[in-house]
């Protein structure tokens, strides 16, 4: 499995049978995230420093890294009216299709209050609770999100969070892009400042004289800002994180009945989104791979960000496999962020998934969608924690509150399980406390 030269879009056809275990694990592997002692090092410099100096750090850091001086880290109302009025009409429309979307979903999916009586007179209830303060980093790195801003903005909005701050980077001329803030202000997000970078992380993991402290952080990121976000989260008192994350994925299965120009489509989608981004094709059929891979090299000549989608390619692999049960297999091992089932039958397969960020079904529901405008939400796994993470959601950006009531015929009727229970672990104390109540009951009218 000799990787292919950057230079060399075409993609080598591995057969998964053929392949001994260690050949296998391999085939799977991810680029190697850039986390070494440098990379870890710089940030917790740049952590220290807003930490330390604060707005001023912000000023010098922005300078240094974005190339702009700004008058002001936060984003005024003379700029988002400015910014409302050079968007163009029909973004304007679609951003407003998309979050008429998203919101129906994510409200639809919100973590509901529960009240259950599990015995006579013992209730036990589940209630929500918005995250006090939350805040979003939207990415502006090759390109502006906007997208992003939907995926965030309007969950915050559907739990209520009393304070929602979001930090996107400036462009040269100083400004944020128009797009972003047009969603920030349809999110009902005011408080936007011009912070890129592991810095704006710093600025609302500790709060500054300008950006406030928050409770959680989401957004995905560079390297710089990953790492961000791992540091502070992992402070005693820092803030919590949506999730780990890696670069963008997709993996896809395809059978004899998918369209190898939608696959290529497909894959180059999220090669275009970074050079350590990996895609994966997984088939039954030989004659799929073959003209997926034609496909792949005449579709990635008309790229724009053709360069980059080749590095990404340089890391992906197309996998030969006996079945679609056995391509599943594969796929729940991998965990991919975004999985596509290309093939005839594809809510079969879906029954066999069990690791996977988002999945996307047949062959006219390309991964594009979910990025934009079906109304799930983008910000996802990746890097395999899919095993164990699930995408943003309203539950995201609340927390879920027990609650029990007992009368006193329930503690009746289950304090003396609990007084059993406490005896068994040698908890004196906790037995105690339902026993006196107990004795106390006996002894009342």
């Amino acid at each position: 499995m000799k990787p292919q030269s950057s230079q060399d879009p075409q993609l080598q056809v591995l057969e998964w049978a053929v392949l001994d275990e260690r050949e296998r694990r391999v085939a799977l592997l991810r680029p190697v995230q850039e986390r070494g002692e440098e990379l870890g090092a710089a940030v917790a410099r740049i952590l220290d420093q807003v930490r330390a100096d604060g707005d001023a750090s912000l000023r010098a850091l922005t300078r240094r890294y974005d190339g702009c001086e700004l008058d002001s880290l936060a984003v005024g109302d003379a700029e988002f009216a400015e910014a409302e009025a050079c968007l163009d009409p029909a973004l304007t429309r679609a951003i407003g299709e998309a979050k008429a979307r998203i919101e129906a979903f994510h409200r639809a999916a919100a973590p509901q209050p529960v009240s259950v009586e599990t015995a006579p007179g013992v209730v036990c209830e589940r209630v929500t609770r918005p995250i006090a303060r939350v805040g979003l980093y939207v990415p502006a790195g090759s390109a502006p999100l906007p997208s992003t801003a939907l995926m965030l903005g309007v969950p915050a909005a559907i739990a209520g969070c009393p304070q929602v701050v979001l930090c996107t980077p400036a462009g040269k001329d100083g400004r944020a892009d128009a797009a972003v803030l047009h969603v920030a202000a349809l999110c009902g997000i005011r408080r936007v400042f011009k912070l890129g970078g592991a810095q704006a992380i710093a600025a609302m993991a500790f709060g500054t004289e300008s950006v406030p402290a928050c409770d959680k952080l989401f957004g995905p990121g560079n390297a710089y800002v990953t790492e961000a976000k791992r540091q502070v989260s992992a402070l005693p008192e820092g803030p919590a994180i949506d999730m780990p994350a890696g670069p963008s994925e997709v993996l896809v299965i395809a059978d004899a009945s998918a369209n190898p120009e939608f696959i290529a489509a497909d894959l180059l989608s999220q090669a275009e989104h970074g050079p350590d981004s990996q895609v994966l094709l997984l088939s039954d059929e030989r004659a799929v791979l073959a003209a997926t891979r034609t496909a792949l090299e005449r579709q990635l000549a008309a790229l724009p960000r053709a360069d980059i989608a080749r590095v990404a390619l340089s890391k992906s692999r197309l996998i030969l496999v006996g079945s679609l049960a056995e391509a599943i297999a594969i796929s729940n091992v991998y965990a991919p962020e975004h999985l596509i089932l290309n093939v005839r039958e594809p809510r079969i397969l879906l029954q066999k998934v069990e690791n996977a960020g988002s999945v996307f079904l047949g062959a006219w529901s390309p991964e594009a969608v979910g990025d934009y405008c079906s109304g799930t939400n983008h910000v996802l796994p990746t890097y395999g924690y899919a095993r164990a993470w699930s995408g943003v959601s309203v539950a995201s950006f609340v927390k879920q509150i027990t609650v029990q009531e007992l009368s006193a015929d329930g503690l009746r009727a289950i304090g003396p399980s609990a007084a059993t229970l406490a005896r068994a672990e040698r908890l004196d104390a906790h037995g105690r406390a339902v026993t006196l109540r107990l004795d106390a009951l006996e002894k009342s009218p």
